[in-house]
C-alpha cells in the first residue's frame, strides 16, 4: 500500500531538520536502534534479523522478565482479565491490582502512599512538574548527572533551580545556605547513577536536608530489586529512610513495565488528582501488574537474595576479566560495569563489529547521555551468565578494540 500524498508546502517548516540529522550522523551521534526479540527459554539471548545473538546491555538485571513464575502469572492473568484495562485511572482503568500494588510499594518503602505510573520517566516527570508548579516558591537543587526524566520534570516548572556538581555535598550545602530556613526547598538526586555506576552519599545529603529544612526526591531506578535485603534499594541497604520521595521502576530488575513514586500522602494525592500524565493516559494492563506482583514475591524472597548475590559475583568476574585483558572500565560500586571506548564513531564501530562478527550486542553510549570523550558500553552481567560466557565476551571485545 503506497503512502498517501502530503502537502509538501506545509512540510517545508521541517526542511532544516534534515541538515540537523545529517550533522548528527557525521558526528557519530545519530541513534541507531537494534531490533532484538528476547528468547524466554534462553536468557540473555535474542533474535536479531533471524539470527540468535547475546545481549550484554539489558536493564533486566536479574532476568526476571524470563522468570517462569512471572511469565505464568502474566499469562494466567491475561486469560482471566484480557490484554488491557480499557481506560485511564480516572475512567474504568484502576484495577484491584493497582490498589494492592500501591499499598505494597508504600509498605516496602515505609511511606504513607505510593502511586503507580506507566513508566519511570512518567513517574519522575509528572510528580516533579506537578508538585513544583503547585509550590512556585520552592527552590530545586538537582545533581548534575540526574536522569533526563528528572531534568525535564524540573524544567517544566518556573521554579528557581540550582545544579550542583555530581555528588558534591560541600557545593550543595553552599547553595542551600543562600536561602532562608523557611524557604521551601527540594533536593533531587539518584541513588545509583547508571552511566558511571556510582552511588550517591545519601546519608550526607539527608543530613543537609535536615539542617536546611529541605525535602528530598530520590530516584532509586537502578537499585530497585538489586540492592537491600528485600531489594527495596540503596536506602534499605544502608538503613536510610529519610528521603521524602522515593521513585522506582518495574521495567529494570523487576522485569515488567511501569514506574512509581512513594512518599507523603497529601502530596501524592495532589499528584494523583492533578498530574495530566497520570490522569489522562491508558493504564498498565492488569496482567502486567499481576506479573509485577509475582516478580516482587521472588525479588523479596530468599530466591531474590541469591539472585542479587550472583549478580554481584558476576559483575566482579567481569571486572576481573576486563582488567586481565587490559580493557579500560570504571570500577564502580554497583552492579553496573561501564567499559570506556572514547570516540563517537569508534564506540559505534566497535559495537557494530561485535554484533556482526561475534553475535554480541552492546549498545554504544554517546553524547548527550555522556560527555564527548566519555563514550562507553554499559555492560550488565545477569545472574545466569557463566564464567565461560564472560571470558568469551571479553575476548571478542578485546579483538574489536584492537582493530578500532
Amino acid at each position: 500500500m503506497s503512502a498517501l500524498p502530503i502537502d509538501t508546502q506545509a512540510l517545508s517548516v521541517f526542511d532544516g531538520l534534515g541538515e540537523r540529522l545529517a550533522d548528527l550522523k557525521s558526528a557519530g551521534l545519530y541513534r541507531d536502534f537494534t531490533p532484538c526479540s528476547y528468547l524466554a527459554e534462553q536468557p540473555g539471548h535474542a533474535i536479531h534479523k533471524g539470527r540468535r545473538i547475546q545481549v550484554w546491555c539489558t536493564n533486566d538485571y536479574l532476568g526476571m522478565s524470563q522468570n517462569p513464575q512471572v511469565m505464568e502469572a502474566q499469562i494466567a492473568s491475561t486469560r482471566r482479565h484480557g490484554t488491557g484495562n480499557g481506560g485511564s485511572r480516572n475512567i474504568a482503568g484502576t484495577s484491584e491490582a493497582h490498589v494492592e500494588l500501591e499499598r505494597r510499594l508504600a509498605e516496602w518503602h515505609r511511606r504513607p502512599r505510593a502511586l503507580v505510573f506507566t513508566s519511570g520517566y512518567v513517574a519522575n516527570f509528572e510528580t516533579l512538574s506537578t508538585l513544583l508548579s503547585a509550590v512556585p516558591d520552592m527552590v530545586v537543587f538537582s545533581d548534575s548527572l540526574n536522569h533526563r526524566s528528572l531534568i525535564e520534570g524540573i524544567r517544566a516548572s518556573s521554579n528557581r533551580k540550582h545544579i550542583f556538581p555530581h555528588n558534591d555535598v560541600a557545593a550543595l550545602e553552599e547553595m542551600l545556605s543562600q536561602y532562608d530556613i523557611e524557604r521551601p526547598k527540594i533536593i533531587v538526586f539518584e541513588s545509583v547513577y547508571s552511566m558511571d555506576g556510582d552511588i550517591a552519599p545519601i546519608h550526607e545529603i539527608c543530613d543537609l536536608a535536615d539542617r536546611h529544612n529541605a525535602m528530598t526526591y530520590l530516584d532509586e531506578t537502578h537499585a530497585i530489586g538489586v540492592n537491600g535485603p528485600t531489594g527495596a534499594g540503596i536506602c534499605e541497604e544502608i538503613g536510610e529512610y529519610r528521603p521524602t520521595f522515593v521513585q522506582g521502576v518495574f521495567g529494570k530488575a523487576v522485569g515488567t513495565t511501569g514506574g512509581y513514586v512513594a512518599g507523603p500522602d497529601t502530596a501524592l494525592d495532589y499528584v494523583r488528582s492533578n498530574a495530566p500524565g497520570f490522569i489522562f493516559t491508558t493504564t498498565i494492563p492488569r496482567s502486567s501488574l499481576d506479573a509485577t506482583q509475582r516478580s516482587l514475591d521472588v525479588v523479596q524472597s530468599a530466591a531474590g537474595v541469591e539472585l542479587r548475590k550472583k549478580l554481584r559475583e558476576n559483575a566482579a568476574r567481569m571486572r576481573a576479566a576486563l582488567h586481565k585483558a587490559g580493557i579500560d572500565f570504571i570500577d564502580a560500586e554497583s552492579h553496573l560495569v561501564p567499559v570506556l571506548v572514547p570516540g563517537g564513531q569508534r564506540v559505534k564501530s566497535v559495537s557494530a563489529r561485535l554484533l556482526d562478527e561475534f553475535g554480541i550486542y552492546v549498545q554504544p553510549i554517546n553524547f548527550p547521555s555522556v560527555a564527548k570523550g566519555g563514550e562507553r558500553f554499559r555492560v550488565t552481567v545477569a545472574p545466569f551468565r557463566t564464567q565461560t560466557q564472560i571470558e568469551e565476551f571479553v575476548r571478542a571485545l578485546r579483538t574489536c578494540l584492537d582493530g578500532s
